[in-house]
């Protein structure tokens, strides 16, 4: 009877029992903080790239090629050195694929001259970009090409526009520790800068 009433009052073994019941919590937030470091880490290689890759987009060939020629005092009757409106360029968007090729729209209801992608300058593009971020795929990347009222019709230096000009990268995968590998879609990413040369192969 004694020996009972000793082994019902003996606390050895207590620490390893709250131990055990410690121990999930506690990895818990070590894990925790991790994977937040790691997503912060993500976010801005994702930042930087979108930054590098609208410089990039800004410095070189302009995807959307037939634009960068474009005169539209020649071809649309827009008065020599005025500014082209918007209902003439309501913009351009140009969205990569899974098989890396690129395709452009017109934002508005029609655009008066060819949409067909620069293959090369989108390639490019994606190339500069994933040397910041190797996670990123063509299907991520969309450019838009936005009236910003600048430039003029029949400049003989350049595109007749100078449009904003976004890179933003769309639907990246984040892959978590916490869920065994399981993946989490970051928001997506934009950066915004006005046309500059609109042609050429590098950028500072």
């Amino acid at each position: 009877m004694s020996r009972l009433r000793h082994f019902l009052r003996s606390d050895r073994g207590s620490s390893a029992v709250e131990f055990t019941l410690v121990l999930p919590f506690f990895l818990l937030i070590l894990l925790g903080t991790i994977e937040l470091g790691r997503f912060a880490w993500e976010a801005n290689r994702a930042e930087k790239a979108v930054q590098i890759g609208t410089r990039w987009a800004v410095a070189t060939d302009m995807i959307p090629s037939a634009l960068k020629d474009f005169s539209f005092a020649t071809s649309r009757g827009v008065p020599q050195g005025s500014v082209v409106p918007v209902s003439e360029f309501p913009g351009v968007v140009c969205t990569g694929s899974s098989g890396g090729a690129a395709s452009c729209r017109c934002a508005g209801s029609s655009c008066p001259f060819d949409l067909t992608a620069d293959q090369g300058a989108f390639a490019a593009l994606v190339k500069r970009m994933q040397q910041i971020n190797t996670l990123i795929k063509p299907e991520n990347v969309v450019v838009t090409y936005a009236w910003s009222g600048l430039g003029f019709a029949g400049d003989p230096n350049g595109p007749d526009v100078a449009p904003l000009t976004t890179v933003s990268l769309q639907n990246l995968d984040f892959s978590t520790i916490l869920l065994f590998g399981g993946k989490i879609t970051m928001p997506t990413f934009s950066y915004s800068l006005t046309m500059e040369d609109g042609s050429g192969g590098s950028s500072n």
